[in-house]
């Protein structure tokens, strides 16, 4: 029998090789990424031009200079291999001469640092890998979940399509790709979240998209390889430097404005605390409101439309390194997490194992497309105000009837779309049966403890016991609550939880859990059920950190322990 254990370990240790693919001339109906090889180097050159027509002045290109090499000699003073030693003489080196320089000599070194730069961002994109990976890759996940069935989910065979469901407006999506330009901006929960997006796209007939991601994931050759061929760009989140910021951003403005749909996660990282993201960091997501300004100042009409979506995992892959990370008062500003459950094919093994237990292990629901300026558009692409008008968004960024690129006006146009965002963010979550449950049994845990703050009650291992016949109920109370508020818009919830019987859904979730973390978080004990890892279940339960007050019903305990939630997440989500 085939093992796909072994194969992907053989994939792990040496670079990937496909089958010989034939040469693929895009055609005039494929999407516009494509087409991207062939203006690569032109998108390279025109970020250059831009960062270069922003420092004309000796003095504004030695500041935006001396701030580069100061950062990187920084960050690579501390590093012992050869290739850092060659760049830290070379940034010293620019340190010494950059004052003596002669006006020439500085705008050539600014352009050789900018196109340095570019040249590691840019991506690529190949449509016969994209059309490969669209054909094999659900299918090797699927044997992977599955052993026994790795040669008839090569053969086309896939449960992928039961794991992962998406909901929202999908033909007004797909109807407006062909009017503008998307800017997809999801909640971020893990590193498989591009994948699943990816795949989402592909398989609802909406075209392929760009993203950043973060430079650390390309060091896995096999998520390396498709991650590069398939439109990925490289972010290098150690690089502090102003210049790399303003690469980053330019880079992604002129994509947009040439057509690119684009996705972000607006989050930055993964939402180490397991909670759906409130506080946004827009740099990236602000570009699409400059370009949507630069190409009407030329003439190019062309909308841009934001669609807010939102992740939701029954399980997440890398749940004890987050939250660990979360509750680490250090850790909260490590930032970038170099080695967790994602580079590890043991995790991966044991994660997929556990879907297949499951009646659907992912969600990604998408909200109600946006123009720029946070009105919500129709089917034919028109932004209309909250009474349903048809207004004109060029409006918003014209000056005595012309057009104007305004770096001021539009970052307060950003911060807008962060909070429009983040609010859509929070009606369309999508609640699983693990992230329920774990919420009750946390609940229960805050009763138990009245007065101690969150860290004392995570040493609760293994001492608190909720009796089984009092916790279903309470899940089929809180499970109707919760369809409730979804009749009212609020919220979503899994269909197979929605319609489940409590103990059906309580099993499924606990069997979810039980063999995936390394620590059980809860377990049996004859009618009994002991908590055994606060973390776990505290990063779980946060998913429903918004409503927890309409949750807990009019007891007064549980309203104070709704309420003693709430606080303990009044500090972020992050």
């Amino acid at each position: 029998m085939v093992r796909p254990l072994a194969v992907m370990m053989r994939l792990s240790n040496h670079p990937l090789r496909l089958p010989r693919l034939r040469t693929y001339v895009p055609g005039p109906s494929d999407p516009k990424i494509f087409w991207f090889n062939s203006e690569r180097a032109d998108i390279v050159q025109a970020v250059v031009r831009r960062i270069l027509e922003r420092h004309e002045a000796d003095e504004s290109i030695e500041l935006i200079v001396n701030d580069a090499a100061y950062h990187e000699v920084r960050r690579l003073e501390p590093r012992s291999d050869e290739g850092a030693h060659r760049r830290l003489e070379y940034w010293r080196g620019i340190i010494r001469r950059i004052g003596r320089m002669s006006s020439e000599s500085k705008q050539e070194t600014l352009r050789e640092i900018t196109e340095r730069m570019v040249q590691d961002v840019a991506g690529n994109f190949d449509p016969r890998v994209y059309r490969f990976s669209a054909r094999v890759v659900p299918s090797l996940l699927t044997g992977v979940m599955k052993p026994s069935r790795l040669v008839g989910s090569l053969l086309g065979s896939s449960k992928l399509n039961d794991l992962v469901e998406s909901e929202g407006p999908l033909d007004k999506l797909r109807k407006l790709q062909n009017k503008g330009t998307l800017v997809y901006v999801p909640t971020h929960s893990s590193n498989l979240d591009s994948l699943a997006i990816a795949w989402v796209l592909y398989r609802e007939g909406l075209a392929p998209a760009v993203y950043g991601a973060g430079k650390n994931l390309f060091t896995n050759p096999i998520i390396s390889f498709f991650m590069h061929n398939l439109g990925a760009y490289r972010v290098d989140r150690r690089i502090k430097a102003q210049l790399y910021k303003d690469v980053l951003k330019t880079y992604s403005s002129i994509l947009i404005e040439r057509g690119y749909h684009s996705l972000f996660f607006p989050g930055g990282t993964r939402s180490r605390s397991g909670a759906v993201e409130r506080h946004l960091k827009l740099g990236l997501a602000g570009t699409g409101v400059e370009a949507f300004a630069r190409n009407h100042a030329r003439g190019t009409n062309r909308p841009i439309y934001f669609v807010p979506a939102t992740i939701n995992y029954a399980l997440v892959l890398e749940a004890e390194t987050l939250i660990e990370d979360y509750l680490k008062e250090s850790g909260r500003a490590r930032y970038i997490i170099d080695d967790d459950e994602f580079s590890r094919l043991d995790r991966w093994i044991a994660f997929f194992n556990r879907l297949q237990n499951l009646d659907t292990a992912c969600v990604i629901r998408f909200g109600e497309p946006m123009d720029p300026f946070c009105n919500l558009v129709n089917d034919e692409g028109e932004s209309l105000t909250p009474d349903g008008r048809a207004i004109d968004p060029v409006t918003y960024v014209s000056r005595r009837g012309s057009v104007v690129v305004d770096h001021a006006r539009d970052a307060a146009y950003t911060r807008d779309l962060g909070r429009a965002i983040a609010e859509q963010y929070v009606h369309s979550t999508v609640i699983m049966p693990t992230q329920l449950l774990a919420h009750v049994i946390f609940r229960r845990l805050v009763r138990a403890t009245p007065g101690l703050d969150l860290f004392s009650r995570l040493r609760y291992r293994g001492e608190i016991a909720i009796p089984v016949d009092e916790l279903l109920p309470e899940l089929g109370r809180t499970r109707d609550a919760l369809v409730a508020l979804e009749a009212a818009g609020r919220v979503h919830v899994n269909a197979g939880l929605r319609r489940a019987k409590p103990d059906r859904f309580f099993e499924r979730a606990l069997a979810a859990w039980a063999t995936y973390h390394r620590r059980p978080m809860a377990r049996r004990m004859g009618g009994a059920l002991i908590l055994e890892d606060p973390n776990l279940v505290f990063f779980y339960q946060n998913r429903l950190r918004d409503f927890v007050l309409e949750l807990a019903g009019d007891h007064p305990a549980e309203q104070r322990a709704a309420r003693e939630i709430v606080a303990m997440g009044e500090g972020g989500s992050r």
